[in-house]
Parts: C-alpha cells; sequence; structure tokens
C-alpha cells in the first residue's frame, strides 16, 4: 500500500502514524493554497503527537495560476524525490524533520513501522538527494574516498562556472537584439 495510518489513543496520549510509501503524485499548487482555511481556527487545539514517515515518493508540484504573458510557455513543474524523511511532532508541538539514509547505506536504518514493504524496483522513484548528507565518519565512508570525490567536486565547479559563462554570453547576445529583456 502507499498510504498506511494508525491511531493511536489512550488515557494518557495519543499519537497518529503515517506512512507514504512509493508514492508518485502530483498537486496544483492552488490545491496546496486551499488549505489554509482547514488550519485555522479559533480556538488553539490540543496538540497531537505524529510520525509522518515518507520514503521513496515522488511528488510533482505544477503551478495552476493563471499566466501573466499568454505567450510563456509556463512555469516548469516542481519535482520533489524522497528517498527516505521522517516528520514528528512531539508534544511540544515542535515538528522535527529527519533525514534516514536508504536501506542499503552504511548507516542504521530504523523505521517506524515494524513490516517493511517490498516494491518492485520498476515502482520506485528516482533517488535524487534532497537531504544534506551526514558527515564523511559517520556513514563508513572510506578515507581513500574523500580525495575522489574532492576532484570530482573540483570538476563539477569547473563545469558550472563554464555553464554560468555561456549564460552569461546567451543574455549578452539576446540583449544586442532587446536591450529590455529581463529573465
Amino acid at each position: 500500500p502507499e498510504l498506511c495510518l494508525r491511531l493511536q489513543s489512550g488515557p494518557s496520549t495519543s499519537l497518529l502514524r503515517v506512512l507514504l510509501h512509493s508514492c508518485c503524485t502530483e498537486l496544483c499548487t492552488s490545491s496546496l493554497a486551499s488549505l489554509g482555511p482547514f488550519l485555522e481556527d479559533e480556538i488553539i487545539p490540543e496538540v497531537i503527537p505524529m510520525d509522518i514517515e515518507v520514503v521513496d515518493a515522488k511528488i510533482t508540484l505544477k503551478d495552476d495560476s493563471p499566466q501573466v504573458y499568454p505567450t510563456s510557455p509556463g512555469p516548469v513543474p516542481i519535482i520533489l524525490a524522497v528517498d527516505h524523511v521522517v516528520v514528528q511532532r512531539r508534544e511540544d508541538g515542535v515538528f522535527y524533520l529527519t533525514g534516514q539514509q536508504h536501506p542499503g547505506a552504511a548507516c542504521k536504518n530504523t523505521s517506524l513501522f515494524e513490516k517493511p514493504v517490498s516494491v518492485p524496483e520498476e515502482q520506485k522513484a528516482p533517488a535524487e538527494p534532497v537531504l544534506a548528507t551526514p558527515a564523511a565518519g559517520a556513514c563508513g565512508l572510506q578515507p581513500k574516498q574523500v580525495p575522489e570525490l574532492q576532484r570530482e567536486l573540483q570538476t563539477l565547479k569547473l563545469a558550472l562556472a563554464e555553464a554560468n559563462m555561456d549564460k552569461a554570453r546567451l543574455l549578452q547576445e539576446i540583449r544586442k537584439y532587446n536591450p529590455l529583456f529581463q529573465l
């Protein structure tokens, strides 16, 4: 299943647990913007602790607002690929966001739910990094890999600088023909 919900309640506490696994969905920004009134209330509600775990999800956000310029191709959709993230709301009302490595990583993988859900490889979202990775020693990065990664970083920095120079050159060329052009 893509979504699992569990509500535990008792005389002393309540807890809501949500697991979103291998979900690939598309949302419009207007639907997200219209959620605001549902989150507002005249009284301050009781804080319900919750654990939300998102594993292998791909969410595409599309801007469906009216276009300002009719000839514009429109805004580019934003794709958010999440490998594994946990959002916890504790009794103090504070939200805590924790990123975890996928099961194949060297770090220990803990889950909020006891039974892992197996998903065919072709249905999984691409593993695009969205969170900062832990320090090298934390996940068992070998000391030999550090210089190699530094060289790769330098190569990528040079490629980025070259791409920025190409962008500046193209903008200069466009402004020759249209001095009022803005990005």
